[in-house]
């Protein structure tokens, strides 16, 4: 059974510091931001406000911000540097972090209707993402975010326990249908599972600033638990994958034009809606450079020994068939 919601009702639902107002609009996850014009830098006092609205909401909105790419740019790498997808349409060479989504009748969405953390299947998945919408469909088209940390809140103690130390394999594996089947593309598929083997992550991850626990595994990227066998894994990474279905602990964002969301990808996941086709949304993001993925300690396998059962004296431990 799930544990109980909490909300603190004494604590107001909308601050403001440095000129910048962040007001809660989910209970889980969610805040606005308003105050500020992301079309010029931010001063360092509100830039401040903004990254800690960040962590403790998991997810900030911002509206009426009309910015250009090159906005969207330089607001992120006040973050961190920016990461380049290596499989998302880009701006190539001129600015390969600059990812374009645009879908219509003639280029359907492909492969983001499915809970995730964006790019797990990355040594150092990224510690946050920015879309923005430019063109969004007269119905439709919306995003789903989910608080992972409630998620793991959510979960029984001795299920906690369970799975605090465990790692989960994540794996590149919704890309390779990019690829044909001829020898150059088989060549090219090679090529980026050598760039991104299969990596290990805590399923029980703790947040590097908040210190929150997350549970980090996601139906997209995690194909597995490590040291498990695959009928003892696939069943608990239901149990765990079931989390994010949970409606208390998500936030249903609506896009209109010039609206900005950014979320903690360490903290939460998203689902983006595919009820809009063959409508035409036009959207443009950037992914900001995170780090290893810490959590509790891991279990250490060599020291995981099997009960081995003691027969009482004058049992027979052969069961009847006696060794040659």
């Amino acid at each position: 059974m799930n544990k109980p919601f909490e909300f603190n009702q004494g604590r107001p639902l909308a601050t403001a510091r440095a000129g910048v107002t962040v007001t809660k609009v989910g209970v889980h996850l969610g805040a606005e931001i308003s105050g500020v014009d992301l079309r010029s830098p931010l001063a360092d006092d509100q830039f401040k406000v903004v990254e800690d609205a960040l962590v403790e909401h998991e997810l900030i909105i911002f509206r009426r911000q009309d910015i250009s790419s090159n906005n969207l740019m330089d607001f992120g790498r006040r973050f961190n540097e920016l990461t380049v997808h290596p499989f998302a349409p880009n701006e190539g060479k001129n600015a390969p972090e600059l990812i374009k989504f645009r879908n219509d009748e003639k280029t359907p969405p492909y492969g983001t209707d499915v809970w995730h953390s964006d790019e797990t299947f990355r040594a150092e998945p990224p510690m946050a993402t920015i879309l923005v919408a430019k063109e969004v469909p007269q119905v439709g088209g919306d995003t789903m975010y989910v608080s992972m940390s409630a998620a793991y809140e959510g979960l029984s103690d001795r299920m906690q326990q369970f799975v605090s130390g465990l790692e989960g394999i994540h794996d590149m594996k919704p890309f390779r249908p990019l690829f044909g089947k001829s020898e150059e593309e088989r060549k090219k598929l090679q090529h980026f599972e050598l760039m991104y083997p299969p990596q290990l992550h805590p399923v029980v991850s703790i947040h590097p600033v908040s210190k929150k626990k997350v549970l980090f595994v996601n139906p997209q990227f995690t194909v597995g638990i490590n040291g498990m066998n695959e009928n003892e894994s696939r069943a608990l990474l239901d149990l765990l994958f079931r989390q994010a279905l949970v409606p208390e602990y998500q936030f249903r964002h609506h896009w209109e034009p010039h609206t900005i969301a950014m979320w903690d990808n360490r903290s939460t996941q998203h689902y983006a809606i595919h009820d809009y086709y063959p409508q035409r949304r036009y959207m443009e993001r950037v992914t900001i450079k995170g780090g290893p993925v810490s959590g509790v300690p891991r279990a250490d396998l060599s020291t995981v020994r099997r009960l081995k059962y003691v027969a009482p004296a004058g049992v027979d431990t052969h069961g009847g068939h006696k060794p040659h």
